[in-house]
């Protein structure tokens, strides 16, 4: 079967994209994405083409742009050109060119994608809009190592897609060698990055050292990998589903915060692997996890922190929340327990049967019917947009009218605390309760709180 029909086949069976949709084709002009420009014309799609100048190659970089636009010309199609200071954005990110040459990429290509899709709605075009890069097999497998000996788990083993969101990548299925008879069969021209000649940058390493050096003792090395691509996507995915099912257990959100009991996540197995699925997410790296393993161990108050976030251990939770301060924003209050030590004093906490005993109805105490409450509950401060059913009303009322209400000063706003279930203020302590949690007649046990003072 010919590159061409390999080709259109591989689209179809994925179903990359369809033939009205709009395709911008990233070309730098070497043979892979020349390639890729050819095969799209000979298949029949409608493309405009993309080019990053990064100014890395003096005279080389600018001859990359100029044949790219020759390119354009040759196929009659739009050229979108950008040239980049590459250098000074990693000196002013602290990140290597390469890191640094691959952000802005990205980022262009989200503005080439954006614009694109802007002009579109315009015309009341709702058909799909594509960037195209010309990664291949060879490139997967070099992927695949990399990652690999990086550290990136399984989720790097899988190598890239075909298709990331808008980023597609129609000759995954495709040899260099292929590639290169493909061009050579249509005469084609291409231009050659001297850079690709040398091992500086990491992916030249392993394609002129590592893969060659592999390929002597197992010659068929590239080939097995890229058997094992599909069986590696496979084992992602039962991956995903297991750790989405931890989560789940696991993993309770309260606004901007992350809530996890520590004698649950102790059980779960295997246990780093679970602690770092979670926490990878906010920032933290691999290395950390072992500090935050130690934290189920450790006391309370304790913390480990990212760049972003924060996991501190709050009595029997871990609470994962946005770096602001080195304390949670929120304790969370078991069934179980007795009292809290917190800023404010001590909270005692009481279940017993109701017996027709009289009410305390002091600011102090809240007595209320335990058949409307979930745990867990959570003690905070209060936050503008708050808003509870006071005592006696029907009608709920923003914390913050309650307080001009009551008269209190700004001093003594700043140190309330309320207490919820489930999204809905039980007490502001010290003030009142919510008339949807009070003991009626019909109530069977009451939960007291009790504040008193150190």
């Amino acid at each position: 079967m010919s590159l061409l029909a390999r080709f259109t086949a591989y689209i179809a069976d994925k179903n990359l994209f369809r033939k009205k949709d709009r395709l911008i084709i990233a070309v730098s002009g070497g043979v892979d994405s020349v390639c890729l420009c050819e095969l799209c014309k000979q298949a029949g799609f409608d493309f405009e083409i993309a080019h990053c100048n990064f100014q890395l190659r003096g005279e080389e970089s600018d001859r990359d742009e100029d044949f790219v636009r020759q390119i354009a010309v040759r196929y009659n199609v739009p050229a979108h050109v950008k040239k980049i200071d590459t250098e000074h954005y990693a000196k002013e990110k602290s990140v290597s060119v390469q890191v640094a040459a691959r952000e802005l990429r990205y980022q262009w290509f989200d503005e080439l994608v954006n614009s694109a899709k802007e002009r579109q709605q315009k015309k009341g075009d709702n058909h799909l809009v594509y960037l195209l890069t010309a990664h291949h097999a060879d490139d997967n497998v070099e992927t695949i190592l990399i990652n690999f000996f990086k550290g990136t788990g399984i989720k790097g083993l899988r190598g890239m897609l075909p298709r990331q969101n808008y980023i597609v990548r129609p000759l995954l299925f495709a040899r260099r060698q292929a590639i290169e008879a493909f061009v050579k069969e249509n005469k084609l021209s291409f231009v050659e990055d001297s850079s690709n000649l040398t091992d500086k940058y990491t992916r030249n390493y392993f394609r002129h050292r590592i893969i060659p050096g592999i390929q002597k003792v197992f010659p068929r090395a590239e080939s097995n990998l890229l058997d094992n691509i599909s069986r590696f996507a496979d084992i992602e995915l039962l991956y995903k589903q297991a750790i989405d099912l931890h989560k789940k257990k696991l993993l309770a959100f309260h606004e901007n915060e992350v809530h996890i009991p520590v004698l649950k996540l102790l059980k779960t197995e295997p246990l780093a692997t679970v602690v770092f699925e979670i926490i990878k997410d906010y920032g933290f790296s691999p290395a950390q996890t072992g500090g935050i393993i130690q934290l189920l161990h450790g006391e309370s108050g304790k913390y480990v922190a990212s760049s972003t976030h924060k996991i501190i251990r709050s009595r029997n939770w871990l609470i994962i929340s946005p770096t602001q301060t080195t304390e949670a924003n929120t304790i969370l209050i078991e069934e179980s327990d007795k009292s809290i030590d917190f800023e404010a004093g001590i909270l005692e906490l009481k279940h017993f049967s109701n017996n027709g005993a009289p009410v305390d109805s002091s600011g102090a105490v809240a007595m209320l019917d335990s058949a409307n409450i979930t745990f867990p509950l959570f003690l905070r401060k209060w936050k503008r947009g708050d808003y509870f059913y006071p005592l006696g009303m029907q009608k709920k009322k923003k914390l913050s009218r309650f307080f001009i209400d009551q008269k209190l000063s700004l001093a003594e706003k700043e140190n309330i605390w309320v207490i919820e279930s489930n999204k809905k203020i039980l007490w502001i302590i010290n003030y009142r309760i919510d008339d949807r949690f009070k003991i009626t007649p019909g109530t069977k046990n009451i939960l007291q709180f009790k504040m008193r003072a150190r």
